[in-house]
């Protein structure tokens, strides 16, 4: 989860296929070669590691002071309880819309996309609930008894679209094109779980009022869609407040952008050449990609990490429960629940995939960032002073920097023996 999920790497939407793709030139804010280019896959991912790096460069520089303060820094009305540090507005308001752009194409892929034919679907599905459940059984038998792991057995559940997709894209070229849409069908089903975890564990001190209002927003929503209302007059203020009442209701308001996302209509009227969703994902996306997911990245990776934290992750039960989680439970359980599946006949292997194939996407799913960096900061943050999260922060970013070696070197050597496969018959005429 998220993630980072669409908004650095979403494929372009079925309409889109068929049709002329919308010109850039109606929007004034990015140029067409700009937002074709934060479109592309792996831009998104890089310009997640950019910012990350800088994150971390900064933090442990003789300037980690102006790092923290700015972090820390808090703006906004305090009468409207807003009042808000600005790492607080990254994670809660910047990140809303990524969670939008995530809700729009999961809505897309539940009703016209992979996961719309259920026989398709099945196998990423099954792939993706492997990778969830055994790498929190994993965080929380290995950090049992510590501290917020009650909560924190959840940070390695999510793999990063963003980060999985570019690796992909960039050392996976010679793989089927059928490991894309398994790899993107399993990260979307991966992100829904993983929202629906941030709303289920992080919801507390619930507000009934703001609840209905944001239930009345929602709704308010939805019926200006089935209306085919259009004018951004509307949707934007509504939009605004569905997050606001969210927020006071006390449920994590990330999860505003995904249920707008999710109630936004997808298919095209006739006569309509695209669908409210595309659009908006064609607008949206490169902010996403390029604006908000990068400053998250930016406030939520500021780790000091020196030689007794790097010690710290390999050695605390919290560092060793993410690590563990992701590299070890999200390759075995994403692998072994498509071996199983396949083997009990519930789904068939992707066409033109072997199994060293499936085995390298499963190495590559434990890519965590965007989500479980979100996870592992409210879930730990307020523990002793944060010293848990930070572990839990630096931990993620090393898995994932291992993961993504390990990954791009499977690829790379999978790549090859497809090359190799496919010579014999290259030269026949």
């Amino acid at each position: 989860m998220p993630g980072s999920l669409v908004g650095d790497g979403s494929p372009v939407p079925v309409s889109a296929q068929r049709k002329t793709p919308v010109s850039d030139t109606s929007s004034p804010t990015w140029t067409a070669p700009l937002g074709r280019f934060l479109r592309t896959e792996t831009v998104g991912g890089s310009l997640l590691l950019i910012a990350a790096a800088i994150a971390l460069i900064w933090v442990n520089s003789p300037f980690g002071d102006s790092y923290l303060a700015l972090r820390d820094f808090e703006i906004g009305p305090e009468s409207l309880h807003l009042h808000l540090s600005v790492g607080d507005w990254a994670k809660d308001g910047l990140l809303a819309v990524f969670f939008f752009v995530a809700g729009l194409e999961l809505k897309r892929e539940l009703v016209t996309g992979e996961l719309a034919d259920r026989r398709k679907a099945i196998l990423p599905v099954i792939a993706a609930c492997g990778g969830v459940i055994l790498p929190a059984v994993i965080a929380a038998v290995v950090g049992w008894g510590a501290p917020g792991m009650d909560r924190g057995w959840a940070i390695p559940v999510a793999t990063d679209i963003a980060f999985a997709l570019g690796v992909l894209a960039l050392t996976g070229s010679r793989i089927p094109t059928s490991a894309r849409v398994f790899l993107l069908s399993l990260a979307v089903v991966d992100d829904l779980i993983g929202i629906a975890l941030i709303a289920i564990l992080f919801t507390s001190g619930l507000a009934v009022a703001w609840l209905l209002a944001t239930v009345a927003a929602a709704a308010a929503y939805w019926f200006a869609q089935q209306k085919r209302i259009t004018t951004p007059w509307l949707y934007v203020p509504l939009a605004l407040f569905t997050w606001y009442a969210m927020h006071n209701a006390g449920i994590h308001a990330t999860v505003a952008g995904v249920l707008l996302g999710l109630l936004t209509r997808v298919r095209t009227d006739p006569g309509e050449d695209y669908a409210p969703a595309e659009r908006l994902v064609h607008h949206i996306q490169p902010w996403s990609a390029g604006l908000c997911v990068p400053l998250f990245a930016l406030f939520a990776s500021g780790v000091p990490i020196g030689a007794e934290m790097l010690g710290q992750v390999f050695t605390d039960p919290v560092g060793q429960s993410v690590v563990l989680g992701l590299l070890l439970g999200k390759t075995v359980g994403i692998f072994g629940a498509t071996w199983i599946s396949i083997r009990l006949g519930l789904a068939t292997r992707p066409t033109g995939l072997m199994w060293g194939d499936v085995f390298a996407l499963a190495v590559i799913g434990g890519i965590g960032f965007t989500v479980s960096l979100l996870i592992a900061e409210l879930s730990l943050g307020d523990i002793h002073g944060g010293e848990p999260a930070e572990i839990a922060k630096a931990a993620v970013l090393v898995t994932s920097l291992i993961a993504s070696v390990l990954g791009s070197a499977l690829l790379l050597r999978r790549g090859r023996a497809h090359r190799q496969r496919n010579e014999p018959t290259e030269g026949v005429e």
